[in-house]
């Protein structure tokens, strides 16, 4: 997806595990959501929703890409994770490119990875589009505050 939001700007909401997460990623529920560790680049973080959660090692170490991979889940095994890839693009946009795979562990898990990679492979571009769509918002709300009505700097 292209987007006027820069990686870093992506990258720190991404990693903002905070209250709220779940109006920018729908897929993680501030119910289920527990930091284990956080430093300047890493973070070891349990999230999820629907009964289905996740335990994942978050790693920004790269500006240019973020791995997620999954360290522990009720359904999710195996090469379970999600990249982002950010690519500036010279008009100044980006490009995010994800992947997200999904290695079922039991069979619920593989039932939910076969609908996800086939049917249900709308579902997830859907949420990862509205989470972009959603940090552009934000962004321009934060914008419209730091330079006020008149459009002016402060």
């Amino acid at each position: 997806m292209s987007t006027n939001v820069t990686p870093d700007q992506y990258v720190a909401v991404l990693t903002d595990f905070g209250p709220g997460r779940s109006q920018i990623f729908g897929n993680s529920s501030d119910d289920y959501l527990k930091v284990h560790y956080r430093s300047v680049s890493q973070a070891d973080v349990t999230e999820g929703s629907g009964g289905i959660w996740e335990r994942l090692l978050y790693d920004w170490s790269d500006r240019n890409r973020v791995v997620l991979t999954t360290t522990d889940s009720n359904v999710w095994g195996g090469a379970s994770g999600h990249t982002y890839t950010f690519t500036r693009q010279p008009n100044g946009t980006t490009d995010i490119d994800v992947v997200v795979i999904r290695d079922g562990k039991n069979l619920m898990g593989r039932l939910l990875g076969f609908v996800l990679g086939s049917i249900g492979k709308h579902v997830l571009e859907k949420a990862f589009e509205n989470s972009v769509k959603a940090i552009e918002i934000r962004n321009k709300k934060f914008e419209h505050l730091r330079t006020g009505a008149s459009g002016l700097a402060a």
